[in-house]
């Protein structure tokens, strides 16, 4: 019998990333079940293993803490991960100045610092293979940056964190196109998961406006299938995200010149001629 291939799922105990580990499951793959609480992973283990004959290795770790990401490199880095999911997160939404700067530093921790390191751990093991897979699941409050708050949480630093993936992903797809390694920004919008719990948002309110996680998860899968490296998974029309490219090309192209825009010179001029 082949052996079964290896997904790595970080936040796995809940939501997105534990339908993550089933669907993967009934697909094929052995897991390595990642998250803070013992309990639920070893359920979740027990679960796959008795509906799909996935075999499961529960990696306990708070990927904030050094020591926590520190596990989770080194178990990456045995070189036997085909599929890496960074999907640990939380949302931290308050008003910057009202966020304690702890919890903004673990939010850049477990978005920014978490998904690129065990990214570079992982990445030199499948190039090596000529296959494998990473999906990094950002938000579609990626491209909230010019929505002001309220009916949008307040969000600087987890929108800013999930940008960063997005950029990451697009530019690590880029240098890879020729390696036999496949990537995936999932960007989902409102899903219905305890992920909202800090809100006090009422669940039934939650559950009419909001995707299943098993949901994204069977969008996400069918993208990585289909090699698309952005996975919306309410959007009907994926061309609009070539038309965002494109206009991002567009701003690039022209700012990029070694002179000065005319609006600027003016404005120079004029505080010149206030000077004299």
């Amino acid at each position: 019998m082949p052996e079964r291939p290896r997904a790595l799922i970080t936040g796995a105990s809940s939501g997105i990333g534990a339908d993550f580990a089933r669907q993967l499951a009934q697909r094929g793959y052995d897991l390595v079940l990642v998250a803070r609480r013992r309990d639920r992973l070893q359920t979740l283990a027990d679960e796959s293993s008795s509906s799909a004959g996935a075999s499961s290795e529960v990696v306990v770790a708070d990927l904030v803490k050094q020591e926590g990401l520190d596990h989770v490199r080194a178990r990456v880095d045995k070189g036997d991960v085909e599929l890496l999911i960074n999907n640990a997160g939380f949302p931290g939404y308050r008003p910057f100045v009202d966020l304690d700067p702890n919890v903004a530093d673990d939010l850049l921790r477990l978005h920014v610092r978490v998904p690129t390191l065990l990214s570079r751990a992982a990445l030199p093991h499948m190039v090596r293979r000529n296959r494998g897979a990473i999906i990094n699941v950002a938000s579609l409050l990626s491209l909230s940056g010019t929505i002001p708050a309220n009916p949008m949480p307040y969000r600087a630093v987890y929108a800013g964190a999930k940008s960063y993936l997005l950029t990451f992903t697009q530019a690590l797809a880029g240098e890879l196109k020729d390696s036999g390694v496949r990537l995936q920004v999932l960007l989902p919008g409102v899903v219905n998961t305890e992920f909202h719990n800090q809100l006090n948002m009422d669940r039934d309110r939650l559950a009419s406006m909001a995707m299943k996680p098993d949901e994204v998860v069977t969008a996400s899968l069918a993208a990585l299938d289909a090699g698309e490296l952005i996975c919306a998974p309410g959007l009907d029309d994926p061309s609009l995200f070539e038309v965002v490219g494109k206009a991002q090309r567009a701003v690039m192209e022209a700012a990029n010149r070694p002179q000065l825009a005319d609006r600027y010179k003016s404005r120079t001029a004029g505080q010149a001629s206030r000077k004299s």
